[in-house]
Formats: C-alpha cells, sequence, structure tokens
C-alpha cells in the first residue's frame, strides 16, 4: 500500500508509523521510497508533543506542511537543500500514523491527497497487507520486483493482453512475449533496474493481438528502491492507448497497416485488418472488402456486419454469412475495376441504387491491384455529406495497394490451408462404426497457428471380434508432409495388428517393431484401449501418451492411474504393460492430444485437470455436444484430436462357448458332441441343430486336415442367429473349388457350409486364421 501512495500520489517517500506497546511513541514499521534521513524524518517520535507526527496522531486529523513550515521544525537543519512537502495522516482507529513526502513544486494537490487518505484508510484494515506477488492490485496497475522478474498484475491489464488470471504464470517475459518486437528495446529499457533511475517513466509501445494490428498501451510507473531486504520495485499502471492517439499522421497509419497486413494470414484477417485502419480515420459508416471472382464479388468483410445496413440488391443476393453480388448489376463499380484507379463520389451522385445506398453521403471504391490484375474492391461509405481532401486521397490510394497483394496472399494460404485440410481429413476415418452397446464420437482440429503445417494428431475406432472394440489416439512428432505420412502408416498399422486378433500390448508392441524398421527420425505416442462391450471390461496400452479419463455416470471424473511404455519408435527391447479399466453402463471415456490440453508455460498435469472438471460439466446424453464444448476453449497452438466412447451396455448379451479341438481319430464326432450339447442347453431345435453340426464337422475336418497346429471351435447365439468359428494356426484361407469333377474325394464341404450358412468368411487371428459362417436359426 505505501508503493501505491509512490505511484498515484508522487510521493518520493511513505512511512507508517504504529504506536508501541505503552502507547507514547510512534515507531516506524514499513516504510516505501527514498531514505527518510534526506528529509530529517525520525525513526521514533513521542506519541505526545510538537512534531508534526504527534500533533496529526494526537488530534485525530491530517497535516499539510510546506517548506516554510517546516523551516522553523528542529529537523529542518539536517535536511536537503531543496524544498518539500510533507504529509501526516492518522490512520483510522488510532492504529498508527501515514508520513509522506512530496518534491514537487506544488506538494500534495486535491486527487494527492485523496490517494493518501485512502492509502491510510487501507493500512487501518485488520486484514494483513496484501504482498506485491499475489495480492490484489486496481485493475490497471502492476508491481514488478527488479530482482526476479515475477510482476503482479490487474486483471484490466490481463484483458488488455487477453489472457485469463489462470493463463498468467506470474513472469514479465510471458507479457514481454506479446509485445511488437521492434518496441522492445525501449520497453526494456524501463524494466531493467540498470536502465532506470528513481523517478516517473513513461512509455508507449504495441503489443500483437489474434487478428487486426497491434494495440497501442501507455505505461506509467516508478521505480521504488529496495532496502532492508526489500528488492526493488518497478510500479505503475497499463492503459489502453489506442483511444488516444487522435495526432497519428497518415504515414503512420500506412505504416500500420502495412504491419497489421504482414501478419495476416486469412481473407477474413485482411478484411478486419483494412477495417481497423481506415474506418475510424476516416470516419466512415460503411466498409466492405470483396474478392473478384470471375463476375462475382465474394464479400468477405462487412462492417457493420448486420444485413439491415447494406442495400436492397446485397440481402437478396446475400449467401448464408456474406453477400455474394454480380459486378455486371454495379456498372460504376466494373468500370472503376477495369480502370484500377480509386474513384471517390461525393453526394448525392449519380449512382446505381447498389452502389448510392452504401454511402449516400459520399463513396470511395478502391480497386486491389495484385500481380498485374484486379484482387478485388474496397467499397467505403459516409451517410453524412463528406469533403475528401488530397491526404484521405493518397491514404485510400496507398491503402488499396497494399490491401490487393495482403489479398491475393490470403486468397493462396486459404486455398493451400483447405487442400491440407482435404489432406489431413483423408488420413482420417470418413465415419466411425456403429458400436453395440455404445456410441463414439470425434473431432480433429488442425492448429491455428501453424501456418499451412499438416498435424500428426489421429485417432481411430476398430471394431473387433466377439464384441470388442479398439479405441486409438495418436500423435506422431512435427508438422509436417513426413509426419502425415507417418501418421497414416501408424493407424494403418494398428488397425491391420488388431484385426489379426492379437491382445493390446501385442500390438502395440508391434507398432513399435515396425516403426524401428522403417527407420524413420520421427517417433509417435499412442493410447490403445481394448474394451469389451458385453461386460464394460477395458484394456489399456499408453506408449508415451496421455491416460484416458472417465467420467462416471454419477458426473464425477477420473484421470485414469495406466502404466506406460515409451513413445513408439524410440526403444526395441521395451514392455507395453496393460491396465484393466472398468466401465458401467452410463461411463464416458475420453481420449485425446496433447495439443488440448497443453498450453505455453502451463503445467500440462494443470491442463488435464481443466480437462476432466470440463468433461464433469458435461451431459454425456449428446457426444456431439460435448465434444464440441471441450473444443471451444482450445488454444490450438497445435492439432487437436479427441475421441469419445460412451458405454451403455448391450441390451442382449450373446451366449457363448468354446471347446479345443484334440487331433484324435475321432476329433470331429467330439466336435459335434460338444455343439450338440451346448445347442441344446441353448433351446436349439433339431432342425437347426442338425444343419449346425454339419457346418461344425466340415470346419473342423478342413482344419485337422489342412493345418497343423491348435485348433479352436467357438459358438456363439444373438437371439436367433448361431455363428460357428474355427480357429488354426494357418494363414492361408480355404479356396472354394470352381470345378469338381465326379471323381474328386475333397472339395465339397466349403460348398456345403456356403449353401446351408447366410454368410461364411476368414479373418486373420494371432498369426493364422478363423473361418466362421453364420446360420439363421428357425423355431
Amino acid at each position: 500500500m505505501l508503493e501505491q501512495a509512490l505511484v498515484f500520489a508522487g510521493a518520493s517517500f511513505a512511512g507508517a508509523y504504529t504506536p508501541g506497546d505503552d502507547g507514547t511513541v510512534l515507531r516506524l514499521a514499513e516504510w516505501a521510497g527514498l531514505p527518510r534521513t534526506l528529509y530529517g524524518l525520525r525513526d521514533a517520535y513521542p506519541a505526545v508533543g510538537r512534531s508534526a507526527a504527534a500533533e496529526a496522531y494526537g488530534t485525530g486529523r491530517p497535516l499539510w506542511r510546506g517548506p516554510d513550515e517546516l523551516a522553523g521544525c528542529p529537523e529542518a537543519r539536517r535536511t536537503p537543500s531543496q524544498e518539500f512537502w510533507v504529509a501526516a495522516l492518522p490512520v483510522p482507529g488510532g492504529a498508527g500514523l501515514l508520513v509522506a513526502v512530496s518534491e514537487r513544486d506544488d506538494g500534495f494537490g486535491p486527487e494527492d491527497r485523496a490517494c493518501l487518505d485512502l492509502v491510510a484508510r487501507a493500512i487501518a484494515l485488520p486484514a494483513p497487507l496484501p504482498d506485491a506477488d499475489t495480492g490484489e492490485l486496481p485493475a490497471d496497475a502492476f508491481s514488478l520486483a527488479m530482482d526476479t522478474g515475477r510482476i503482479a498484475v490487474g486483471d484490466g491489464i490481463l484483458d488488455l493482453f487477453r489472457m485469463g488470471r489462470d493463463e498468467f504464470d506470474g513472469k514479465v517475459e510471458t507479457l514481454l512475449g506479446r509485445t511488437l518486437p521492434e518496441d522492445l528495446p525501449a520497453l526494456m529499457s524501463v524494466v531493467e533496474a540498470d536502465h532506470m533511475s528513481i523517478g516517473d517513466r513513461e512509455l508507449e509501445f504495441r503489443i500483437l493481438q489474434p487478428s487486426g494490428p497491434p494495440k497501442w498501451l501507455r505505461l506509467r510507473g516508478r521505480l521504488v528502491p529496495g532496502g532492508e531486504g526489500r528488492p526493488a520495485r518497478l510500479a505503475g499502471t497499463v492503459a489502453d492507448a489506442s483511444t488516444l492517439r487522435s495526432d497519428v499522421t497518415d504515414v503512420t497509419r500506412v505504416q500500420q497497416l502495412a504491419a497489421a497486413l504482414a501478419t495476416a494470414r486469412t481473407v477474413r484477417d485482411v478484411g478486419q485488418a483494412v477495417v481497423s485502419a481506415l474506418r475510424e480515420p476516416l470516419k466512415a459508416d460503411r466498409i466492405a472488402l470483396a474478392e473478384l471472382e470471375n463476375d462475382r464479388l465474394v464479400v468477405t468483410v462487412l462492417d457493420p456486419p448486420e444485413a439491415e445496413s447494406w442495400p436492397e440488391l446485397w440481402r437478396s443476393e446475400w449467401r448464408s454469412e456474406w453477400p455474394d453480388a454480380p459486378v455486371r448489376a454495379m456498372p460504376t463499380l466494373a468500370a472503376a475495376l477495369r480502370e484500377g484507379r480509386a474513384q471517390i463520389w461525393p453526394a448525392r451522385a449519380a449512382l446505381e441504387p447498389a452502389l448510392a445506398e452504401v454511402g449516400p453521403g459520399g463513396l470511395a471504391v478502391l480497386p486491389l491491384p495484385a500481380g498485374g490484375r484486379m484482387a478485388g474492391a474496397c467499397l467505403i461509405g459516409w451517410d453524412a455529406p463528406r469533403d475528401f481532401g488530397s491526404d484521405e486521397r493518397a491514404l485510400l490510394t496507398a491503402s488499396a495497394g497494399l490491401a490487393g497483394e495482403a489479398l491475393v496472399r490470403a486468397h493462396a494460404f486459404d486455398a493451400e490451408h483447405e487442400l491440407v485440410g482435404m489432406l489431413q481429413r483423408a488420413l482420417l476415418p470418413r465415419r466411425l462404426p456403429r458400436l453395440p452397446g455404445a456410441e463414439a464420437v470425434a473431432r480433429y482440429l488442425p492448429t491455428s497457428e501453424g501456418g499451412l503445417e499438416v498435424g500428426g494428431d489421429w485417432y481411430d475406432v476398430i471394431p473387433l471380434s466377439d464384441n470388442h472394440v479398439a479405441l486409438v489416439i495418436g500423435d506422431v512428432q512435427g508438422h509436417n508432409a513426413s509426419a502425415a505420412a507417418l501418421m497414416g502408416q501408424m493407424r494403418t498399422a494398428l488397425r491391420a495388428y488388431a484385426a489379426e486378433g492379437h491382445t493390446p500390448d501385442v500390438v502395440v508392441s508391434h507398432a513399435n517393431r515396425l516403426l524401428l524398421d522403417m527407420e524413420s527420425d520421427l517417433f509417435a505416442t499412442c493410447c490403445y484401449v481394448d474394451v469389451d462391450l458385453e461386460d464394460g471390461t477395458a484394456w489399456c496400452v499408453r506408449a508415451g501418451h496421455l491416460p484416458p479419463v472417465l467420467r462416471h455416470p454419477d458426473g464425477t471424473t477420473r484421470i485414469t492411474e495406466t502404466e506406460g511404455g515409451p513413445p513408439l519408435g524410440v526403444l526395441g527391447r521395451t514392455e507395453f504393460p496393460m491396465t484393466q479399466l472398468s466401465l458401467r453402463p452410463g461411463t464416458l471415456l475420453a481420449l485425446t492430444t496433447d495439443g488440448l490440453v497443453e498450453t505455453p508455460g502451463a503445467d500440462i498435469d494443470d491442463g488435464m485437470e481443466r480437462f476432466a472438471r470440463d468433461l464433469a460439466g458435461s451431459d454425456p446424453a449428446h457426444l456431439g455436444l460435448v465434444a464440441d464444448t471441450l473444443l471451444g476453449n482450445a488454444q490450438r497452438a497445435d492439432d487437436v484430436a479427441l475421441l469419445l466412447m460412451r458405454y451403455d451396455g448391450m441390451a442382449v448379451r450373446p451366449l457363448r462357448e468354446s471347446w479345443t479341438v484334440w487331433r484324435v481319430p475321432e476329433a470331429a464326432r467330439h466336435a459335434r458332441r460338444f455343439s450338440r450339447r451346448t445347442l441344446r442347453s441353448w433351446g436349439v431345435t433339431d432342425a437347426g441343430m442338425d444343419v449346425a453340426l454339419l457346418v461344425v464337422s466340415e470346419l473342423v475336418t478342413n482344419a485337422l486336415i489342412h493345418t497343423d497346429g491348435p485348433v479352436r471351435l467357438d459358438l456363439t447365439l444373438v437371439d436367433h442367429r448361431l455363428r460357428v468359428a474355427v480357429a488354426d494356426a494357418s494363414p492361408r484361407s480355404p479356396v472354394k473349388p470352381t470345378n469338381i469333377g465326379w471323381e474328386a474325394t475333397g472339395g465339397r464341404g466349403i460348398l456345403l457350409v456356403e449353401a446351408v450358412s447366410s454368410a461364411w468368411g476368414t479373418v486373420p487371428a494371432s498369426g493364422g486364421k478363423q473361418v466362421w459362417a453364420d446360420l439363421v436359426l428357425t423355431d
């Protein structure tokens, strides 16, 4: 609080005196500013006496003494030659005294005295004084520790920097990082102690904005020296100076527009920069920026954006967000575009309605040339009659040339960005499969800061046998075409290994080995979750990736504690342990990449906690809205992949039995007997049982005759649909014969299976295959 007296009341010294235990002496408890000895102030005063401190404390009224009144005081002989003013204000409740010194010629003015009164009242609060690093500050105030670079700022300053309180890490470098590079040297001369002397400082500088031109800010501050264990501090205020720069010249405006257009990437960014640079200086009522595509003007920015503010023709041609007007409907505009020169029409000029209503008091049409052709046009309109000076005409002409070149660059960027997006979408699943007893949604957002870089994030949902599903999410290192290509290869490899029937740890291990064999310089992280949709059991494997987050049916969330291995492509001899998860009906499982939870300067664990809180407040009944909401707050310094699955539980659970077939002479008969006993316990009728036993006999016999190794028989019944599946160790699929002679002794078994089943086929299974046939059973 004493530092606030230095900054806002212009004091060179401020000290708080408190009464001793017996109340007879006022002792200096805390001070800020220049040393007290420069002004002859003591470290203690009698509570009763002729001093200003004793008088103010005894009467309870503030005292303001100037140089003439101080000349007769005993302390005057010890004070410096320059004149100064002293203020003594009692702290309410008899808690002490505030003493302040000013070296200004007029001493403490009315505003300064009111500020000191507020400081004295604040000192009297029973709560402890706030520390400069953590205490509350006025909205526009800051306090910078010169030794550590830690800075405390008010909420208003964070708003100017477009930064939330939870995003700010308390480091001055974080704020300097958003400053325009050419303004940094002047700003560093203020915030570096070696370049400062005691006294007031004032400086204007610019900070970068997400879109449009940089914003001008004004810093006022004062270096408060340290002492007695306290570091020196720079304390002051920061205010928005963009509205105070009315004396900016047209040359400066063109320079500012050029700087804004240099950082504008998209067509929309270019339009916003032009509007920001021209509308306020020209006091325009309307500005429209449009690209010329063939014979049509595709308007990219309208200011104001409401349709009612624009001509009737424009409203009739409105297309979704912006209008799309033909040039031939506005001959005057077409002529201006052919000539390629800026045209200005005064009030009541004879123009077609589509243009006259844009500027009843005056209209400027700026063709935007670029590369020997017309890239578009900028229309500026006024409602009140306006006279145009030569300076304004020069400003419009210069601005048109800059905007045209920027528009062409931005259009190319938009086209290439769309091409990159198409490539990215082609590498990801076009749609997610329907799942029995569950629903899954996924989202992908490219980075908003990486130009045309292709991201390496991916996701996949892989249906597996026996009502299992594999949820996969991953991130390949880098943002380029190589990362995107590798991402497509890894997604395909994981899908192939999963389809072979391997366990999750084996699937990830195979993918790791593949990436090492590819001898790529890149690595990838991955999280693979195999979910049994029948009972809600899941097995999770992590390879350097973020863990899954579960939202339970009661709304609570949990970041799962799952074991993990290194990223893929790093180590050859490594293990990827599996962790079991349990999903109850109504549980939401969320997988994401670090682009959603990681922000510069913040801990990723804090981002995961924030992600879990956002998930807890969502409604899992609408997964699409949940995904959109979670992505709504993404910083997008990196691309983002998000995969959500809500487990509902299966309404009808299949009946399932397995049998290991021994290689004995009567193996087929044993398999039929096992199948008959199982089907009878399931209530299958004799008619359906005969067909099923025929299929069992043929598939088991084929496996025993044509393969070596173990053979397994699986029976699954869902409703009235029976699946007979036989797995063996041979990867070769059975081949249906195209022609069988009467003398052939084999080859008819697979034809019988095809004839009696509704469908049949083969799938890879753990290095071998599984031959299956589906039968529809009737009552």
